[in-house]
């Protein structure tokens, strides 16, 4: 997936600093190479929705709750809300794409992660404190992995069902050849 979306990502960029003369921000830091999954969600994959959801849903729930439930359990409860919000979120961007009901199993995607991360950041803490630490090598094999299991198991699957892929395919072409169509032939005639 993350080839696929960097792929569009550099044929939107092309066209766009051809016609307005700016470069698009990266929106991966090489999430392949990520220690753990809040690495994974925080600093490496989709950094323009980072950027959104941090200060628009983490943050201010960080701040409600802490009234609530304290300092030492705020931030659980603001990650578990801002996977939540970003669940649904897709769950609106996969009907968008599909035009079929929400299966629900996205938003179960980002749940899991979301408790997933809550806890691993928790026993992080807790663990860092006694001087253990996994090594890099180990915790990202972990991450990836449990990415790709959870990823296979409840991200994927719907959009496969609708046949988003085969759409989106079809989309990308159409938008090669539009691009193609108004760059000079000249770039296209040595090939």
């Amino acid at each position: 997936m993350y080839l696929g979306i960097e792929l569009v990502l550099a044929l939107s960029a092309a066209p766009v600093r051809a016609m307005f003369g700016f470069e698009m921000e990266p929106q991966f830091n090489e999430p392949y190479l990520c220690t753990s999954l809040q690495d994974f969600w925080g600093r490496r994959w989709n950094l323009m929705v980072t950027s959104i959801l941090r200060p628009t849903v983490y943050d201010p729930v960080r701040r409600f709750s802490t009234r609530f439930v304290g300092p030492s359990r705020d931030a659980p409860v603001a990650m578990l809300t801002t996977f939540l919000v970003s669940g649904l979120m897709h769950e609106l961007i996969y009907y968008y794409l599909a035009r079929a009901p929400p299966t629900w199993e996205v938003t179960w995607f980002f749940v899991l992660h979301g408790v997933c991360t809550a806890a691993e950041v928790t026993v992080k803490k807790a663990l860092i404190r006694r001087g253990w630490r996994l090594h890099r090598a180990v915790s990202g094999l972990l991450t990836v992995a449990f990415l790709a299991v959870t990823g296979n198991w409840l991200f994927y699957p719907q959009l496969l069902r609708n046949g988003v892929d085969r759409k989106a395919i079809g989309e990308y072409a159409i938008m090669v050849d539009f691009v193609k169509s108004k760059l000079p032939s000249h770039l296209f005639n040595s090939m």
